[in-house]
């Protein structure tokens, strides 16, 4: 019997490995194509607002100071010093200063407008107002959410989102070791190239440091989107009303709270029906809410403090007849730094009791995943830690973008009027292979993989047998 060794095997198998790096080459370029605008759009309009809560706060509570005495006036002479301020105006919600040396901040409606009124909560002496909501913040939080055109531009950054995730499974794979290259030469740039090579090496070093937060990134953002958030992650997850026993429940979700696309509401309670006050309760032997008046500012101050809230918190007032109260601290809304110590309590307007008492620990696993990776989304976790490491993400993140460009620019030939993508692999079931894997990974998200599979479709059907797309597209 003679054996013969088979040496066609090494050479099949360098080219299969060949054949999938080129697939993944192709996938990571045509994601990028769509994603990389949104990635830049959504770097720098995520640093506007994390500098801008940093330096000026998110409702404009920095843009003041007081000077501390050894006594505060009544909260409710500080309210009707905020409402004489804009006459005719209503109370909505009051934001307790952070820190000694911060203003009280008070939200009035007039005619449907929101305004917030900073008021020197030792004078009681009005500071300032300005319309709510209409900073360059705010415009930075509708643009990186919608693009400023509604649901529409919701739809296409959770279709960026999705594709995002292809774009770090295929990043990953390209910056794999290998061809002798060791992990420690891969985690660090090469120098010793020239022109597109030095901008590859950065690429994929820069790229490999950045893909775990990216994926942290981008699957917070997407919890707040339209489709794979609000309708399959949030509600399955969200906090149940049934928990609330023996409670009046609204016919309002708390979602009414939030002021149109900004969210101000946690992840977790959005969706959540709101308890609601009983109007019948007082006359029914129910005792008042304290000694002041049911209803009273002052008396519902004291009750969130004897509840244990310090520091910063919000106290949004009741709407409508049966409305509550709402006490409420979170991270989200830059109220803490511990999203542990994330809490929301309605309480009855009309006999002061506590109807419902949500805290971190009631939340499901992924409203706890939530509460903590949108406070570090935000940059609100405790210290300046997260701050400065979401500003070097970001910044990173318009890099890679940038240096994407670049390359496909270099590696483009002068004049070409076509994208020069790289070729599809001669091994067509290696093609195949690797679209079924891209298929999956992007169906985990709807609207990418419906995009997803409307483009391969498109591709068999239209584009490879019309030459004049087939070469634009090549």
């Amino acid at each position: 019997m003679t054996l013969t060794a088979d040496t066609a095997s090494p050479t099949r198998d360098k080219s299969l490995a060949k054949a999938f790096y080129t697939t993944a080459w192709r996938w990571h370029f045509y994601a990028g194509l769509y994603v990389a605008p949104f990635l830049i759009m959504l770097a720098v309009t995520g640093l506007i607002m994390l500098w801008s809560s940093v330096l000026v706060g998110r409702d404009g509570e920095k843009l003041y100071s007081v000077s501390p005495t050894t006594q505060t006036v009544a909260v409710s002479a500080q309210a009707n010093a905020a409402v004489a301020a804009v006459p005719g105006s209503a109370l909505v919600q009051y934001i307790v200063p952070r820190t000694e040396e911060q203003p009280a901040v008070f939200r009035v409606s007039k005619d449907g407008q929101s305004t917030m009124v900073a008021v020197d909560p030792y004078r009681g002496t009005v500071l300032g107002t300005w319309e709510r909501r209409d900073a360059l913040y705010d415009l930075a939080n509708v643009i990186h959410g919608t693009l400023l055109i509604g649901t529409v531009g919701d739809r296409l950054i959770e279709i960026a989102a999705g594709f995002g995730i292809v774009l770090i499974v295929t990043g990953v794979y390209l910056w794999w070791p290998r061809d002798g290259r060791g992990l420690a030469g891969s985690l660090r740039p090469q120098l010793s190239g020239r022109g597109r090579q030095v901008w590859k090496s950065f690429h994929q070093t820069v790229g490999i440091y950045a893909a775990a937060l990216l994926l942290v990134f981008l699957i917070s953002g997407l919890s707040w989107s339209g489709i794979w958030g609000e309708k399959l992650t949030q509600a399955w997850s969200t906090f149940p009303a049934e928990k609330w026993d023996n409670v009046p429940i609204s016919d309002v979700t708390h979602a009414s709270m939030n002021h149109g696309g900004v969210k101000d509401v946690p992840w977790a309670l959005e969706q959540t029906p709101m308890p609601a006050s009983d109007p019948h309760a007082a006359h029914n032997g129910h005792a008042a809410m304290s000694e002041n008046q049911p209803g009273d500012l002052d008396a519902v101050v004291a009750q969130a403090r004897s509840l244990g809230f310090d520091g910063r918190f919000q106290l949004s007032f009741p709407n409508g007849e049966t409305g509550v109260w709402t006490i409420a601290r979170d991270t989200m809304s830059n109220d803490s730094a511990d999203p542990l110590s994330d809490r929301t309590v309605h309480v009855d307007r009309y006999t002061g009791k506590v109807l419902a008492d949500v805290k971190f620990a009631d939340y499901s696993a992924a409203g706890k995943a939530m509460a903590i990776g949108i406070a570090f989304h935000e940059g609100d976790l405790g210290g300046g830690w997260n701050v400065a490491l979401n500003t070097i993400f970001c910044l990173s993140v318009i890099f890679l973008s940038v240096s994407g460009i670049v390359m496909w620019w270099k590696r483009r030939p002068s004049g070409a009027g076509r994208l020069v993508a790289p070729v599809v692999p001669g091994k067509m079931s290696i093609w195949k292979g690797g679209a079924i894997v891209m298929v999956a990974v992007s169906l985990l998200f709807p609207l990418s993989g419906i995009v997803l599979v409307a483009v391969l479709a498109l591709d068999m059907l239209l584009f490879r047998h019309v030459k004049p797309l087939k070469r634009v597209l090549s």
